[in-house]
């Protein structure tokens, strides 16, 4: 073997077929987003935006009406853009003059708190709620490396101790171990050399099933897949009488599968 392989045990809970999900937090977020809308999952995708630090995450969960048993939270980083004028963190600058705004960076304290408030008012509207928090990958280059570095552990101390405060409801999912130490050639990264590229994205994404989907989802996905491909099928001859004999066949195949699993949320053009 020429890899290390990072350990990740099974969570406490099981996804099932098409379960609702929110997931907010960095870029990182939306790729598991991606691969959750492919299998067509019922997800909601950073409502607000990319939200890189607990307390935008926490800002967009108390916006966010979502009543589903299981949301991740995919932190990327410690610092945060505040309005000189209130005091108050800011989500987007919108534009604003940069005159405006001071960044600083939370501590592990910090950082903590807003999580908790965050999973306490998870847990409020749904007592049974499972919070999934990861810590993205993505290094932040203009910090620095070292920076970067620091900025990643005060995150991880961060969602180290939520886990241990909350562990009925709080998993942590090792993204950020799985690719600074088991995927550690940079053939996992695009041409920028920072971010991962859509090969260890999909590794990720797969390691994620193995460890919170039931067999049940596992099963479903499976069936899904020859139809997802179909649909994105792209023919030479899109009139030809052989393709559209086809296209139909598949969409009374998709029919019957919505009617067998009604959550299915399929995002691309499905209609004849």
């Amino acid at each position: 073997m020429f890899r290390t392989v990072v350990d990740v045990p099974r969570m406490d809970f099981l996804v099932q077929p098409c379960e609702k999900m929110l997931l907010v937090g960095s870029c990182f977020a939306d790729h598991i987003g991606q691969c959750l809308r492919r299998e067509a999952f019922p997800v909601t995708v950073n409502p607000y935006g990319v939200m890189y630090n607990p307390v935008s995450v926490r800002h967009t969960i108390e916006k966010t009406d979502f009543d589903g048993r299981i949301v991740f939270i995919t932190l990327g980083t410690n610092h945060v853009y505040v309005l000189k004028e209130t005091g108050e963190v800011v989500d987007n600058c919108q534009k604003r003059p940069q005159s405006l705004f001071q960044e600083t960076a939370l501590d592990v304290d910090e950082c903590y708190a807003s999580l908790a408030w965050t999973v306490k008012l998870l847990r409020e509207r749904r007592p049974d709620v499972k919070v999934v928090v990861t810590v993205s990958p993505i290094r932040y280059a203009k910090y620095g490396y070292h920076g970067s570095a620091l900025s990643k552990a005060t995150l991880l101390l961060a969602a180290d101790r939520l886990v241990k405060a909350f562990p009925q409801q709080v998993s942590y999912f090792p993204a950020y171990e799985i690719v600074n130490d088991e995927l550690r050639d940079y053939r996992f990264y695009t041409p920028d050399m920072l971010h991962p590229s859509q090969q260890a994205v999909e590794y990720i994404w797969q390691r994620l099933v193995e460890c919170c989907f039931s067999e049940e989802a596992k099963q479903y996905m499976d069936e899904w897949q020859p139809l997802r491909e179909a649909l994105g099928h792209r023919p030479f001859d899109a009139e030809s009488e052989a393709y559209q004999s086809f296209r139909a066949a598949t969409l009374e195949k998709v029919r019957l599968m919505q009617k067998k699993y009604p959550a299915m949320q399929i995002d691309f053009e499905t209609k004849e």
